[in-house]
């Protein structure tokens, strides 16, 4: 999906996603110290938002001009400062660290994945906290959201050989349903992985 279907997108809707942040995210969020984040793929700032709403030092980017112009809206309405910039995923290096990452469906092809989640255990401090959600292979069957290539479909053995440098505190997969705006919502097979780097 080229930046173009991305931006228009974003501009066809009022939102993707909801205003909601990612249930697991925020479960993550409420229990945890406030530190530095990063959040990649973060489309309109729901999850950037919320963290920034507990204290979090946020940081996130994504594909489209469009969703940063709207997370930027999203935030100021929130009362909440972010530090948003427009970056594709491919070409991202890690600059600084964090003391923590959130892949919230941040799906990308096979050849991008497992360098673009090397960069993110780069982008983790020395005790950083790792959070994925994202759909499963089994995801292909149904409506709910998410790429239609297998491909872009992750598994929990290939998560966990990605992110092996990880100690895993939570791996799993699961059936829930998502009330997370129009793109994703109903039945869903999601993947969630926790880890933190020790």
């Amino acid at each position: 999906m080229t930046k173009q279907f991305w931006d228009q997108r974003y501009t066809d809707n009022e939102t993707l996603y909801g205003n909601k942040p990612n249930n697991f995210f925020k479960l993550f969020i409420d229990l945890h110290k406030p530190g530095t984040l990063l959040l990649p793929a973060e489309g309109e700032g729901r999850n950037a938002i919320y963290a920034a709403s507990k204290g979090w030092q946020v940081d996130a980017f994504d594909y489209s001009e469009v969703a940063k112009a709207k997370a930027l809206a999203n935030a100021k309405v929130a009362n909440v400062h972010i530090n948003y910039w427009v970056a594709d995923i491919d070409a991202f290096k890690a600059t600084k660290q964090y003391d923590a990452v959130a892949l919230i469906y941040t799906h990308v092809p096979p050849d991008i994945r497992k360098k673009f989640h090397a960069e993110m255990m780069k982008s983790l401090n020395s005790t950083g906290f790792l959070i994925l959600e994202a759909f499963g292979k089994e995801q292909l069957a149904l409506s709910s959201g998410g790429p239609k290539d297998e491909a872009m479909l992750y598994d929990a053995p290939s998560l966990c050989n990605d992110f092996r440098l990880l100690h895993i505190l939570n791996c799993e997969q699961k059936h829930v349903f998502l009330e997370e705006g129009k793109f994703h919502y109903g039945e869903a097979s999601v993947l969630r992985l926790s880890g933190q780097k020790l």
